[in-house]
């Protein structure tokens, strides 16, 4: 996942107070749908999926078998993509069809990012999957070969349960969400439509956090900033640096990156983000709390809003940002310099016009003579809608399992694959019922791992979670 995504909503929301490393049964004595979990999780891990390195495609013909070999037939298992090496598997779970509703999209990836051996600890390989002192570790294991392997396993039990939903499910593990140049979601989307065309997505993208040891707020993706750069770029005629003059590009570059960081973009919220800080409040300091109720109430509160952007982790949420991130200039250390250059990343709400965004860098940035690149051709990924149906199963599958602790939807700073989806028209939500330290994220990082019994709570979570929503209204799951 780009930047940190089921975790990243952790570091939103929590203080510095960390996990801890919790007992488990032994693997060995394990229940049966928790064995699956396991073995196919280590299968997963052990399969080397890196772009240009790995296969997805061997992945998802590992899975695919594990399905055949249950009974589904031909049709309803497929294997495909555009290349040898990044297949997808796409599997369907055929239900009643009493409620006429659209299928219910189970989205995991199975491509990982890069790992070499020398940068981890000397006693882990990173594609070698191993269980120790209450941690899974290994590549992919938060990363989202946990989510795939839950989702594997708890299909396989559903079926052996002989549970009948009432609706369709369609499993889907992908290929090059961290990378690449075979997206799976978006060539299953331009090509196979009809196999993933669903109601709704469960995918990665939220999580639960632990606060000494405990559950403390699930948190649920259901919004995502879209991504773009500007170039700034600044000209001049240059010359002999022992006769400097008032006209340098570095300097005019540099004047016009300090008025960007002074400038700031309006607060806009969304339903997603309001529920956010209505939640938030909640568990927030006092002063925090006020100022983000009163933002709810009135977004244009300009008091409550600078309480509340102290915090880079919300001012984040509050608006669009855009930050210097690169920086060049000058060919020569005895010449003034010709060109001066400034990349600006910005992180825009959904639906923000780049256009615009560039209209407000360069009101910021008047008078510098500084020129910035044009605003590209970008499609919006909107907010997954709030829905009573879906909030009110996490809470409840929640309640259940982890006790009365808050629910709080999040807008990721980072992206995951739902942004095609909704982008595509199928609303998708980041939950995982997987908990974990939100200050010791390590997916994309040295040692990747998971608590052992967070992840057979998420699997709980998740089996009890997609129960609830294809079971007929009147069903109690539990």
């Amino acid at each position: 996942m780009k930047y940190r995504k089921a975790f990243a909503a952790f570091v939103v929301l929590v203080s510095p107070l960390v996990a801890r490393a919790q007992a488990v049964t032994p693997s060995g004595s394990l229940p049966a749908h928790q064995q699956l979990a396991r073995e196919v999780y280590q299968q997963l891990v052990e399969i080397n999926t890196v772009d240009g390195v790995g296969s997805t495609t061997t992945a998802a013909e590992a899975v695919a078998k594990r399905f055949r070999d249950a009974g589904f037939v031909a049709k309803d298992v497929q294997v495909l993509g555009p290349r040898a090496d990044k297949g997808n598997v796409v599997v369907r779970y055929h239900g009643s069809g009493s409620g006429a509703r659209k299928p219910l999209l189970l989205l995991a990836h199975l491509d990982v990012v890069a790992a070499l051996k020398p940068d981890w600890s000397a006693d882990l390989d990173p594609f070698k999957f191993v269980e120790r002192d209450g941690y899974f570790y290994g590549r992919g294991t938060s990363d989202d070969k946990a989510m795939a392997a839950i989702f594997v396993a708890n299909l396989l039990r559903m079926k052996r349960e002989g549970f009948v939903p009432n609706r369709d499910l369609i499993l889907a593990l992908t290929a090059d969400e961290e990378g690449g140049t075979a997206n799976g979601v978006q060539w299953l989307l331009a090509n196979h439509r009809d196999l993933i065309d669903a109601e709704l997505a469960l995918n990665e993208g939220g999580g639960g956090a632990l606060k000494e040891g405990k559950p403390f707020i699930n948190s649920i993706g259901a919004a995502e900033k879209v991504y773009t750069d500007f170039t700034l770029t600044t000209k001049n005629r240059g010359g002999h640096s022992s006769v400097p003059r008032a006209d340098n590009a570095i300097y005019e570059l540099s004047t016009a990156l300090t008025k960007i960081a002074a400038f700031s973009f309006p607060v806009t919220l969304n339903e997603v983000t309001r529920a956010f800080f209505e939640r938030t409040a909640a568990i927030e300091q006092p002063e925090l709390a006020a100022a983000m109720r009163a933002l709810v109430a009135n977004p244009r509160d300009s008091a409550a809003a600078a309480i509340v952007s102290r915090e880079p982790r919300y001012n984040s949420m509050l608006r669009t940002t855009c930050v210097a991130t690169r920086l060049a200039g000058g060919h020569a250390n005895n010449a003034l310099p010709q060109t001066a250059t400034a990349n600006v990343n910005c992180r825009m709400l959904p639906g923000h016009d780049p256009a615009d965004v560039r209209a407000g860098l360069l009101r910021a940035i008047a008078d510098t003579g500084v020129e910035i690149s044009v605003a590209p051709e970008m499609e919006h990924a909107m907010p997954s809608p709030l829905t009573p149906e879906l909030m009110g199963a996490i809470e409840r599958v929640t309640k259940q399992l982890f006790g009365d602790i808050p629910v709080i939807p999040t807008m990721g700073t980072g992206a995951t694959d739902s942004k095609y989806l909704r982008a595509a028209g199928i609303p998708g939500y980041g939950v995982s019922g997987i908990f974990g330290d939100p200050n010791d994220v390590r997916a994309h990082g040295r040692d990747e791992r998971v608590l052992v019994k967070s992840f057979f709570d998420g699997q709980e979570f998740l089996y009890r979670l997609v129960k609830t929503l294809s079971s007929p209204p009147s069903k109690t799951v539990s």
